[in-house]
């Protein structure tokens, strides 16, 4: 029995997920993806789940891209059946119902940056490269890179990326507002565990209500998407999250937040 690409553990309402093909630097082929969108859907129906982090293991990469050897083989329909496998877990991860963060530790190229930024939140090792290089293989990005860098740091750096190919280091990739945060690699895990603990203690409907706020009504034009917000704020009156969050304020003590 293949032992599977993707290994899950928990810790204290964490998730983390870690993509385990450390000998090809995590690349993503079929049975990653499908091993991945299947994670990704445990962790959501998973009720002591709270927040998700996101990994590749071993010190070399995040994920350093669809691994090359399969694309190789290709035919135009499977390719485009390829992109369509990815797509669709990088929508599954962008429309997750709890937060999910990248922990990026090295390389994240072609497919690992595409996984990366379907993430909410990204925190990059200062040692970490991140790049569309399809280019270079006579290919674009295929798994949402264009339309996510574009979202994320605009069309100027959107061309520059994938019309170049070139990777850049995690300061630019900060100053482009592609990563949330670079912390040094030895504090790397530390430190997203940290913030995936902060949002593991939040209040977890709130989250999903900024999530869809902010994922699903930020693909609105503006009135709709202020329609969607206000939607979302009125239906949170009746949490009892709710209540306890501006009950603990008032009483200055920490809120219990207990997913309903």
């Amino acid at each position: 029995m293949t032992a599977s690409p993707v290994l899950s553990r928990d810790a204290d309402g964490v998730r983390v997920i870690t993509v385990d093909r450390p000998d090809k630097l995590n690349a993503l082929d079929r049975q990653t993806l499908e091993a991945l969108d299947a994670a990704f859907a445990a962790a959501a129906d998973a009720d002591q789940v709270r927040a998700v982090v996101l990994t590749g293991a071993g010190p070399k990469a995040f994920v350093a891209g669809a691994d090359i050897a399969q694309m190789n083989a290709l035919t135009p329909i499977e390719g485009r059946e390829f992109s369509l496998l990815g797509q669709r877990l990088m929508r599954r991860i962008e429309r997750l119902p709890k937060p999910v963060v990248a922990m990026v530790n090295g390389y994240a190229l072609g497919g690992g940056l595409e996984l990366a930024m379907a993430c909410h939140l990204r925190i990059a090792a200062d040692s970490a490269r991140l790049g569309q290089p399809e280019v270079n293989l006579g290919l674009i990005p295929g798994f949402g890179g264009t339309q996510r860098l574009l979202r994320l740091a605009g069309r100027a750096a959107a061309l520059e990326l994938c019309l170049l190919g070139a990777p850049i280091d995690a300061a630019r990739a900060l100053q482009l507002g592609v990563v949330n945060r670079v912390v040094p690699a030895a504090e790397l895990e530390a430190e997203t565990m940290k913030l995936a603990a902060q949002l593991a203690a939040s209040a977890p409907l709130a989250l999903r209500g900024i999530l869809d706020a902010v994922v699903l009504g930020g693909e609105c034009p503006l009135e709709e998407g202020l329609q969607f917000e206000t939607a979302q704020f009125g239906l949170l009156f009746a949490s009892e999250d709710m209540r306890e969050g501006t009950a603990a304020f008032l009483e200055k003590r920490r809120p219990q937040f207990r997913n309903r």
